[in-house]
């Protein structure tokens, strides 16, 4: 099976399919901007709306997280993984660390 292949889904059930628990399963990452997108964020923070430099940033750690996610799945002989969450804090002012995780489960 293919990582991509590997169903991630936000509800608990899935229609149609029964499955069996495997375990809980996660994916992190930690992600930096550069020097140059935070001194533009700065200059936005002054004037005010979307800071796109952070937009950006945390939709590929969440990409990333969604990622490593379905690795950890594959990892563990899971199928798809069900009641998948975000979670995200920032470590420093220009650091933001995102965490995607759920059960895998094993279709029957």
């Amino acid at each position: 099976m293919e990582k991509s292949e590997i169903l991630v889904t936000t509800t608990e059930h899935v229609p149609g399919r029964d499955y069996e628990i495997i375990g809980e399963v996660f994916g992190l990452t930690t992600q930096s901007k550069n020097v140059v997108r935070n001194i533009g964020a700065g200059f936005k923070n002054i004037v005010g709306g979307e800071i796109k430099a952070y937009t950006e940033l945390l939709t590929e750690a969440r990409d990333i997280a969604i990622d490593r996610l379905r690795q950890n799945a594959m990892d563990m002989g899971a199928d798809g993984v069900v009641m998948m969450r975000f979670d995200s804090d920032s470590i420093s002012a220009d650091m933001e660390t995102v965490a995607a995780y759920g059960t895998a489960v094993k279709f029957k």
